[in-house]
């Protein structure tokens, strides 16, 4: 007999419908066609054993089971538990005429529990797209598919529990998430605020142009002066996610098997911090069976790099083109994957080996040439793609002590949201254009383009720095940036003299103005 059952593959963040056909005939062949991987070949154990210790009799049989489509790669586990069902069912162990309406998937221990597999949430997308009414998955994951409406959503802890459910012995009810009632709740939760952060008035001004516009930003200052601090409170000023980019940014970490039980929809920007021993493989994604990396999981979120130099230039090298593109392409020779990466560098450093260059206080141990060469372990090209780059120094003991309260992150973020707002309207007609920081040569010149005294600023500020054409658009973006938060309708002198301040580390011009 011959049975049919649908699961699904993930490829990408995206996921793709595979059809299980299997044909139980006379023999004792088992055997799988279609592209199986190697953890899929060795389903056969795993399923021969789960289905005796659910209480049904394996059948001893001829079993041929055709993965499609065939010319796919089908990979993981994920595909024990519908082949197990789909046995059974070419066996007549199971009747269901609405078979075809559920979509399955599940990795089987020997003794028949069914256990958590990665990407449920991008198949539970793919399963109401493609008009599958029900879906079944191990009970871990159950939660998080149920964000995904129009799909009933059946969580089970083993095999007997599927097989019940599927002849109608069981009377499990489908798990139910109000999806965006759940978001509100869980979005206002708390997290580390600026107003722990003492002073730095300065530091904390450039953080909110760079969270209203999008813009990366490099910390570089002395031991102890805040930089992780403060970088750590950053997604307390940061948008909250809308209901869109939350399930984005939860089908890239539903992939990279990040949710732990009973996890729903991430309500919070992620934040990334990556040790600067990582991989390059580790930061952007890849492996034999591809991955999403470290920007990959800050998709929506930050990215800090604390020590920036210390990373070796084989990895910051590599994020380069991420950072222009906001997604990462991952190619192999039989196919190619991409990732979502439009994530906000935040970076942090030393002004030098010893760390106490420009310090007022402490003397710098370091030779000027030792200053340049720790500051050339960041290309020129990446550290253009840094549109702010701010100078910290460390806070006064007066400040430290003070007990005058400062300002929250809750008004800093309202700021922020009108400056974004702003920029909603102005881009509503632009596809893929959500922040000053995506903004196109062409766009600058239509949105932010100064008046002749602006015009004249930046170009005294270009020749004493030497900076470079991305500087330029840079710096464009960031005095955009500045004029929301001022309200203003045009980019004014004032806008493009505090966009200037932000690039004082520029390569010709570091060592002077410290």
């Amino acid at each position: 007999m011959l049975a049919k059952i649908y699961s699904a593959a993930v490829h990408g963040i995206e996921a793709f419908v595979v059809t299980i056909e299997t044909v139980v005939d006379k023999g004792t062949l088992f055997t799988i066609v279609g592209l199986p991987d190697t953890a899929v070949k060795e389903s056969y154990t795993r399923i021969v054993s789960a289905i005796k210790e659910s209480g049904v009799t394996y059948p001893h049989r001829r079993i041929t089971i055709n993965l499609a489509p065939a010319d796919v790669k089908k990979e993981g586990a994920g595909f024990d538990l519908p082949m197990a069902l789909g046995i059974l069912a070419a066996n007549e162990n199971i009747q269901n005429p609405e078979l075809a309406s559920y979509m399955i998937a599940g990795e089987l221990s020997l003794d028949g529990t069914v256990l958590p597999v990665r990407g449920v949430l991008p198949m539970a997308v793919k399963a109401r797209q493609a008009g599958f009414r029900r879906m079944i998955v191990p009970a871990a994951n159950a939660t998080e598919a149920a964000v995904v409406n129009d799909v009933e959503i059946y969580g089970v802890e083993n095999l007997a529990e599927a097989l019940d459910l599927l002849n109608g012995k069981s009377d499990m009810k489908p798990t139910v998430v109000d999806t965006r009632r759940e978001f509100m709740l869980n979005a206002a939760g708390t997290a580390p605020d600026f107003a722990d952060v003492k002073g730095q008035h300065a530091v904390k001004r450039a953080f909110e142009v760079a969270c209203a516009g999008g813009h990366n930003i490099l910390l570089i200052g002395p031991p102890g002066s805040g930089k992780s601090m403060m970088a750590k409170r950053l997604p307390s000023i940061m948008p909250p996610l809308n209901l869109h980019e939350a399930l984005e940014t939860t089908k890239i970490h539903s992939v990279a098997g990040r949710l732990g039980r009973g996890s729903m929809l991430m309500t919070r920007r992620p934040f990334r911090a990556p040790h600067h021993t990582v991989s390059p493989v580790a930061l952007v994604g890849g492996g034999a069976t591809p991955q999403p990396g470290e920007i990959s999981l800050a998709h929506n979120g930050v990215l800090f790099l604390d020590e920036f130099p210390e990373f070796p230039r084989t990895v910051l090298e590599v994020l380069r083109q991420p950072i222009e593109d906001r997604v990462i392409t991952i190619s192999r020779a039989r196919y190619t994957v991409d990732y979502p990466a439009s994530f906000m560098l935040v970076a942090s450093m030393n002004p030098c080996p010893c760390g106490y260059y420009g310090h007022p206080s402490k003397p710098c141990t370091c030779g000027a040439a030792q200053v340049q060469r720790y500051m050339s372990r960041i290309s020129g090209p990446l550290l253009d793609r840094i549109d702010i780059q701010v100078e910290i120094q460390p806070v006064e003991f007066s400040e430290i002590a003070s007990t005058a309260p400062e300002e929250p992150g809750k008004a800093i973020r309202e700021r922020v949201m009108k400056a974004r707002a702003v920029q909603q309207e102005r881009f509503k007609d632009e596809t893929g254009i959500y922040c000053n920081a995506q903004m196109s040569s062409r766009m600058l010149r239509q949105y932010a383009w100064p008046d002749a005294d602006g015009l004249e600023k930046l170009r005294l500020a270009m020749e004493r720095h030497n900076m470079s054409a991305r500087a330029f658009d840079r710096i464009l973006r960031v005095a955009r940036t500045i004029a929301d938060l001022d309200a203003s309708r045009d980019v004014m002198p004032r806008h493009i003299a505090e966009a200037i301040g932000y690039r004082s580390l520029d390569r010709a011009s570091y060592g002077k103005t410290f």
